[in-house]
């Protein structure tokens, strides 16, 4: 993990990205991230990181759902499974 230090940028704080850091992501300079607060942290993503993030999601969901039509749990309950699952 790398710690780095608030400083102000006029009446803004701000946070340099150190070079390795945003190499190991492919962060390049000019590139327009999105920052929010998160259950008291604050969360920087790539804007189109998060939008094929959702996307993958989106189509992921499609498909389980699609692939539940196939398959019957015959009187199970999702609750019953995830004990049988977990008793291996």
């Amino acid at each position: 993990m790398t710690t780095v230090i608030v400083g102000r940028w006029g009446k803004n704080f701000a946070v340099r990205v150190p070079s390795a850091v945003a190499e190991s992501v492919g962060l390049r300079d000019g590139e327009v991230v999105e920052i929010e607060a998160q259950d008291g942290d604050l969360l920087l993503r790539r804007t189109a990181a998060h939008a094929t993030a959702c996307q993958q999601a989106e189509a992921a969901v499609a498909e389980i759902e699609a692939e539940s039509r196939h398959h019957r749990l015959d009187g199970l309950n999702i609750r019953d499974l995830l004990e049988e699952g977990r008793r291996g």
